[in-house]
């Protein structure tokens, strides 16, 4: 078995919480009021001049403001890096036609800041391994009182010992909500399983189906959107429901929304690798997204229908990626992802490019050969083409036209083919 570093974050309880807690609030608040010193900033500045300020712009605006000695210079670095990626995202779904994107909000819990993560980058936190210690750096404005740092106790799962991965290299300290707790970001030397075959499969990310995957030995698989869209449905009537956005209990149903679709991803991403494994892959091809959003023809915005344009807009294709590669680098299967541009226009069979050969979302019709498929099937195909140009036999218009579906079974928490999920 092969050896390779990566990089895992490992979470850990405070033994000593009742004394470190007050300096950790004090921690937590100021990242909030320079956050919102930042969010004020970026406010007056894309009113005067239509120009979002970036990390290093925000930087040298506030070095010398008192709210930026709150945290060590590096925490204080790591807010600001935040709020400039919040602000271009909000941008980027604005200037993709998302209407209903709003800019990163200030950090307010009803007249107080709340507690938010602090991250602690190596001139930050110095570990102690063998006393299960960490000491966590102040800013300069809070060093006068008491210590220059904070002196956590930390307890990781019994399986996690942090003496021996490769290096330490971020500390969080994150709110849960009841208490403070670490996240230790570390790279860690793990044993990577051999290549379970050469064969390669296509991954293309949908608004219908939110995977659909053709194998290179001719058979194809759906994985339907259905429970996402089921849940988006729920716990958006709910949180309507509630008298304030941001009370606790919208709080809460937006996070339970958020676990829900995370372990969504999870399970999806682990499935496919199992089924990657069974089936001898040894290359997994997604197709980028990054230009998921503009039309090819003129690079304007798609209009993807009223639902389909908020679906889009609020999954994290990203997110599902990572994970999927996470996974797979375990197994010794590689992740390649490659332009997706025409492959959802193009007959994977002869190559012909007509745009109205998608006569429906889910249909996918060549005039020119006759193929008929389905249109995500379709698609990834065209991307799998991209890293394997070659079938390995004939193909017919069966394995295109009719593909597996597998469902998310929310009894058993997995996927399982049609017939057998029981909702």
């Amino acid at each position: 078995m092969a050896k390779q570093v990566v990089t895992r974050t490992y979470t850990a309880s405070i033994r000593n919480q009742q004394q470190v807690s007050d300096d950790l609030d004090s921690l937590g608040f100021s990242a909030s009021k320079l956050w919102n010193v930042g969010r004020w900033v970026c406010d007056r500045v894309w009113s005067e001049i239509g120009h979002i300020p970036g990390h290093n712009e925000l930087t040298s605006y506030l070095k010398s403001h008192e709210r930026y000695d709150d945290l060590h210079s590096q925490s204080s670095q790591r807010v600001l890096q935040e709020l400039a990626e919040a602000f271009n995202g909000w941008y980027g779904k604005r200037r993709n036609g998302d209407a209903n994107a709003n800019p990163p909000k200030y950090r307010k819990y009803n007249d107080e800041h709340p507690r938010s993560t602090v991250t602690f980058k190596a001139a930050g936190f110095k570990l102690d391994t063998q006393y299960d210690r960490v000491r966590l750096s102040k800013g300069s404005n809070l060093k006068e009182y008491w210590s220059d740092f904070i002196l956590c106790e930390y307890q990781t799962r019994p399986d996690v010992n942090l003496s021996t991965v490769e290096s330490v290299q971020q500390v969080r300290a994150v709110w849960t909500g009841d208490e403070w707790g670490l996240h230790f970001v570390c790279k860690v030397e793990i044993g990577v399983a051999e290549s379970p075959g050469e064969a390669t499969v296509g991954v293309d990310l949908g608004i219908n189906n939110f995977a659909a995957l053709a194998y290179e030995d001719g058979h194809s698989e759906l994985y339907p959107l259905n429970c996402l869209k089921q849940d988006d449905y729920y716990f958006s009537k709910h949180i309507a429901r509630c008298d304030d956005s941001e009370s606790k209990q919208a709080t809460r149903l937006n996070q339970k929304k958020s676990a829900r679709r995370t372990h969504y991803f999870h399970t999806l991403s682990k499935h496919i690798i199992e089924r990657c494994v069974v089936e001898g892959v040894g290359t997994i091809v997604v197709g980028n997204l990054s230009g998921i959003r503009e039309d090819e023809e003129n690079g304007e915005s798609k209009n993807w229908g009223k639902h389909g344009n908020l679906d889009l807009h609020s999954w994290a294709f990203d997110r599902f990626i990572d994970l999927l590669e996470y996974k797979a680098e375990m197994e010794g299967i590689t992740v390649e992802q490659v332009s997706e541009r025409d492959t959802s226009k193009s007959c994977s069979c002869c190559g012909r490019k007509r745009k109205a050969n998608r006569v429906e979302r889910g249909l996918y019709v060549c005039d020119d050969c006759g193929t008929v498929s389905n249109a995500d099937v379709n698609g990834a195909e065209n991307i799998r083409q991209k890293v394997s140009p070659s079938p390995t036999e004939d193909r017919s218009n069966g394995w295109l036209a009719q593909p597996s579906t597998y469902l998310f079974d929310t009894e058993s928490g997995c996927f399982a083919p049609r017939e057998q999920a029981t909702s």
